[in-house]
């Protein structure tokens, strides 16, 4: 009977997701009905080539930042995969993270590749638990910061209010306060998680990590904010862009799509800038940052997957002379 009701729970679950899916995907067809499209194509046709020219800039600093995510990993683990790898890996792994999810992208292919080019499933766990955590120790200083400090105005009857914005601000901020404080000061260092050992860094090795990760966001927000034709405060682009990527995860649909077109509109809508606008340079930020990325990472991923045995070989070779 005890089975049973696991079974059944297994199914009622399996039932929920699906409608939860289906009515997301009602909801965003309603909202797509009211976008006015001609406005949207309008404005993608008469984009300023520096500034898209820009925006593929961005893209390009971006993914290489967060390649540096996992060679701060490297440092923290001293394993010997080359560099190039590893930013070969990192790419494939956050293409394929932003558009599929984290099960897929940042655990399912960094199991897979970094197993498959010779590294230990502990050396893994602890690449990716710093990935993870360098993300968004960024996310959190900043988000901490700007919160904190007002650069939001929250419309009128939001979900939450600026008073509830800026005390959630202060938390975040003391969140990386906490952090570094037992990165700095903290006795014990390891820590076991389900069999696994993590080792807390330094206080200075953290601090490199909230400088990566805060400059990856900061030009992830330029990027937004170069396609809406620089028409909206920098600042305020970038505050919008970290509200919606918590909703985005709370809500958990891959890509976050629709999630973020709906945050942005909501809360630039007191801004002199047309939801056409807005819907445009968040249509084309989508094809630059994830569509495009991710058909380069599939390829990249099947010739990695062809040449696996050969590297690893060689990588034996390297460690064991």
């Amino acid at each position: 009977m005890k089975w049973m009701s696991k079974k059944q729970w297994k199914w009622t679950k399996r039932a929920l997701t699906w409608l939860f899916l289906v009515a997301v995907a009602v909801l965003l067809v309603l909202y797509a009905r009211k976008i006015d499209w001609h406005e949207v194509w309008n404005v993608i046709r008469d984009y300023n080539r520096l500034a898209l020219l820009g925006a593929v800039g961005l893209v390009i600093f971006n993914y290489l930042l967060y390649g540096c995510y996992d060679l701060l990993a490297r440092v923290w683990c001293g394993h010997k995969l080359a560099k190039r790898q590893v930013m070969l890996v990192s790419f494939i792994c956050y293409a394929f993270n932003l558009t599929l999810s984290t099960w897929v992208g940042g655990i399912g292919m960094r199991y897979r590749l970094y197993s498959r080019l010779g590294l230990k499933p502990g050396t893994i766990t602890r690449i990716f638990s710093l990935s993870i955590s360098t993300n968004w120790l960024g996310y959190l200083l900043l988000a901490g910061v700007m919160f904190t400090g007002g650069a939001i105005d929250l419309p009128p009857h939001w979900y939450i209010n600026d008073t509830t914005l800026r005390l959630l601000g202060a938390a975040l901020l003391a969140t990386v306060l906490i952090y570094l404080g037992f990165c700095a000061f903290a006795k014990k260092r390891h820590y076991s998680v389900k069999g696994q050992t993590l080792v807390l860094p330094t206080w200075k090795f953290a601090l490199a990590q909230m400088a990566i990760s805060s400059l990856n966001w900061m030009a992830m927000g330029a990027t937004i904010w170069l396609l809406m034709g620089q028409a909206v405060d920098y600042f305020f682009v970038l505050g919008v862009l970290l509200v919606s990527s918590v909703v985005a995860v709370i809500v958990h649909i891959p890509a976050g799509i629709g999630v973020l077109e709906a945050v942005f509109v909501a809360l630039l809508a007191s801004e002199e800038v047309s939801s056409g606008t807005i819907i445009a340079a968040l249509l084309v930020w989508r094809v630059l940052y994830y569509f495009i990325p991710l058909l380069l990472a599939l390829v990249c991923y099947l010739g990695l997957e062809s040449q696996a045995k050969r590297i690893r070989e060689k990588n034996e070779e390297k460690a064991g002379g």
